[in-house]
Formats: C-alpha cells, structure tokens, sequence
C-alpha cells in the first residue's frame, strides 16, 4: 500500500489547483490527501485544524504575500513548524532568499506550461525527508538533555562556527544564574572564572579547540552570590563531519572534595611541622644528655679510675704486687670510660658541632668501619665546602647518613659501602650504596620501617626527596637529594 501524505494546498487559482492535484494523483509513489484553501486565511485555519505533512502555497494571495503567510504560521519561537513550498509566477532570486530565511523549505517558480509540476512530487519528497531528519534530530536533542538534565554537573554545546554556547543546561542554577543567563554573551563564562585561574583555562582552552584535543582542567569559578566553587571541566569536539564541528563538555563541581584535600594537606603539613618539632626537641635533648654524660659520668668515671691508678701504683712502689681487684677495676673503668664515649657518640659526635656535617660523615664512615667488617668510602666534593649549611640541616643530613649506614650494618650482608657527597644542579646529593642483598620490588612496601620513614620524613622537611633502590642481590642504593639554600618548612 502505498504512503498516505496529507499536503495543504493554499491557492486563489482554480485552475493552478486542479492541475496541481493531478499532477500529484500520477505520482504512484505515493498517496496524498489535498486540503484546499483560496486565501491565506482559510489556509491558516486549516493549518492550525488538519496540521498537515507540507504546505503548497501560491505567493500572491488575495489577502496575503507568502512573507506574511510564513510570518502568521510561525509559532511564539518564530520557527516555522510545517514544512512549506512556495510557488511562484516570477523568478526572483532575492525573494527566494527572504523566503527560505523567514522559513520556508523550498522554491518553485510558476511556468506558462506548468511544468514546474513535474517537480512538485520530488520537491515534496524531499522537504517530508528533510523534516524527518528535523524530527529525528529534535528527538535525539530531547533525549539528550533529558538525560544530561538529570545528571548533577553542568553540561554544554559550545559553537566553533559561531564562538559562543549553544546550550547549558539548568544545573548552570548552582552558579545562581539561568540558562538565559549565561548564554547572554561568548564571554559571559570567561567573565566568572576566578582570575588567578583565568590565563590558565584561557590557553588550555585555546590550545584544545585549535588541536582538537580533549580538555580536563580544574579551576575556579564565581559565582552570583560571589561564592567561588571549584569545578573540573572536562570536554571534547563533535567530530560530526562539518567544517566546524561542536564541542561538548561538562562542569562537575568538586568543592567539597577540594576542600577535603586542603584540609588534608593543612592536616598532613601540621603533622609533619609536628614530627619536625619533636625531632629537633630529640636532638635538643640528645645534645644535653651527651653534654651531662660527658660532664657528669665521665669525670667520675675519669676520678674512680685515676683513684684506682695511683692506689696500684703506690702499692707497687712500696715494694709489694698489686691487689688484682684493684687492676680489674682500673680496666673496668677504662672500659666504662669508652662505653660512655660510644654513647655520647651515638646521641650526638661533638665533631658534628666542632668540624661540620661533611668531616662528621667521614669520621662516622671510619667508625663503621672500624666497628664492623665492612669496608666504608666516603667521598666528599669539594665544591659543597662553599655551600652554607645550617645547624639543622647539617644534623638532617648527618641521621639521614647515620640510619642508612646502620641499616647495611644491620640488614644488608654486605661487604662494602661506599658513602658520596656532591653538589649538583643546585642540589646536594647524597648516595649511600652498599652490595649486598638488595631487595626485590614487592618487598620495597616491606621495608618501610620507622627508620625509612623518619628519612623521608625528614628529606620532605627540607624540601628534599629520597629515594631507596635496589635489586635482589644487586645491593641497595639510598639518595638523598636537597635543594641548595632551601630553608626547611615552618
């Protein structure tokens, strides 16, 4: 069965009327239902009744031009809804113009023979496939913002061909402005993103239409109560086959999730503020401990042996042997005596305040050596000689050193380590690589003590880094790199 089409047919011509109706019954393609009106009126009134498929409208009416008919058929929008060909007995390619902008689909012009008519069912063919394509393009329109409507972020169209918003949706509400609102200018959004951010979205919005690349960017945006919220942007162009394809992107607020990070940021840099306190009141309280041992253990430690010295002394210049008791305890205290310096050592080497961190690194390294089988090189640059170094950084730097070295003592079976010390790119670098075991990646989350952590810790307090390599027996390599004249965080 062939297809029903219900065409309006708005013309003062009887004749024209008639020949266009056989014209369209030869057409066996398809079956068309005419509704007929003489005047521009009675067309109208039956537009509005019989909302037919397509209009077929003679220009010169009785009471109106085709401009007017077009006009008085537009809705409130000034779209003109049903399609409309117009027909008529003069060629004029301005008026054609006028009348495809004010709405119409197409233009034929009358001819004495009427072989325009020919064209008329082709013509209606076309314009019903151009309104289904309309149609199906409306449908996927509403679709769409149906579902972007319900989506909690704000999304857009945005026109290459015209530079501006096409369409934002009404979650543009949570800035307190309407979708009117914010499509009022091409730069009304520009206008309301914080300007400390503005250059930035600025070039990476350029650089993304001109490259066609995606577009992810965070930033701020004021909004009308002057609020400022923060908002990811994420976009992409249509790459629809056009010379100026759209771009289409969406604007997720992510203020609470900022300020979640900020607060944990506050949060994570008091803690470390904290952790860098305590560990210079421990050094502080490192230094007075060795100081006291030093004055107050030592001399006794000193006088009880002196005591003992002479009191074996006399008794062999008398003439007799000396009590054994006596002689032990003479080397009980020399004992004593180095037990108390290896202590004041450990809690804070007087060469560390005497000579530098640099000359305390290669008296610890000689003392790692001579303490245990490990063969311990140390190299300083000479170069770091000129570099000023606080009381504090000079410490970081020296217990970094001191854990690692006691972590090869402890943990690494090796034979030899070699401790490097250099300046570099505006940075103190410092290696420490030992061969021995070494560790296999998945153990690297094993080997997280306190100890390691303390290092990083106290590296980050700087604004220095530190990384720990290795491979399973390939030894393991700890560097330690500082910016020069960094002062540490407060």
């Amino acid at each position: 069965m062939s297809r029903e089409t219900r065409i309006l047919l708005v013309e003062d011509d009887l004749v024209d009327r008639m020949a266009c109706k056989r014209a369209l019954a030869a057409d066996s393609a398809r079956r068309y239902v005419v509704f007929e009106a003489e005047t521009g009126e009675q067309g109208l009134e039956l537009a509005r009744e019989q909302r037919p498929d397509c209009i077929l409208l003679d220009y010169n009416l009785p009471d109106h031009t085709g401009l007017e008919f077009l006009a008085a058929l537009a809705g409130d929008d000034g779209e003109v809804a049903i399609p409309v060909m117009v027909l008529t007995g003069g060629s004029n390619a301005a008026l054609a113009v006028e009348l495809m902008r004010r709405g119409a689909r197409d233009y034929l012009t009358k001819d004495a023979d009427r072989h325009y008519l020919e064209q008329v069912p082709a013509a209606i063919e076309r314009m019903l496939n151009a309104q289904r394509l309309i149609e199906a393009k409306r449908e996927a329109e509403a679709k769409f913002r149906t579902l972007v409507e319900q989506i909690p972020a704000i999304t857009y169209i945005w026109s290459s061909e015209h530079s501006r918003l096409e369409y934002v949706s009404p979650q543009i509400a949570m800035l307190g402005y309407t979708a009117d609102e914010w499509l009022r200018g091409p730069s009304f959004h520009e206008a309301y993103v914080h300007p400390d951010d503005r250059r930035r979205v600025q070039e990476a919005v350029a650089l993304s239409r001109a490259s066609g690349a995606a577009l992810s960017i965070e930033y701020r945006l004021i909004a009308k109560h002057r609020e400022i919220l923060w908002f990811r942007e994420q976009a992409q162009t249509i790459h629809d086959g056009s010379d100026h394809p759209p771009v289409q992107g969406i604007l997720v607020d992510i203020t609470q999730s900022k300020l979640a990070q900020q607060t944990l940021q506050q949060s994570q840099a008091e803690l470390r503020s904290l952790a860098a306190h305590q560990e210079n009141i421990k050094e502080n309280e490192r230094k007075r401990i060795a100081q006291e041992i030093h004055d107050e253990l030592g001399s006794l430690l000193t006088g009880i042996k002196a005591y003992v010295s002479v009191s074996v002394e006399r008794s062999i210049q008398a003439g007799g042997t000396a009590d054994p008791l006596l002689v032990d305890a003479t080397r009980l205290a020399e004992e004593a005596l180095g037990a108390v310096r290896r202590v004041i050592t450990d809690l804070r080497p007087s060469v560390l305040d005497q000579l530098g961190v640099w000359e305390a690194m290669r008296w610890y390294a000689n003392q790692i050596q001579t303490r245990s089988d490990l063969i311990c090189d140390c190299s300083i640059d000479t170069a770091l000689s000129s570099v000023a170094i606080d009381a504090d950084l000079s410490t970081m730097l020296f217990r970094v050193v001191q854990e690692a070295l006691t972590n090869v003592v402890r943990h690494a079976g090796a034979s030899c380590v070699s401790v490097r010390a250099e300046a570099h790119d505006g940075e103190i670098v410092v290696e420490i690589k030992d061969d021995g075991t070494g560790f296999a990646g998945e153990d690297s989350a094993r080997r997280q003590t306190w100890g390691i952590l303390g290092m990083h810790e106290r590296a980050r307090h700087f604004g220095g880094s530190l990384t720990i390599s290795g491979r399973a027996g390939q030894g393991t390599t700890v560097e330690l790199k500082v910016p020069i004249g960094n002062t540490h965080e407060h």
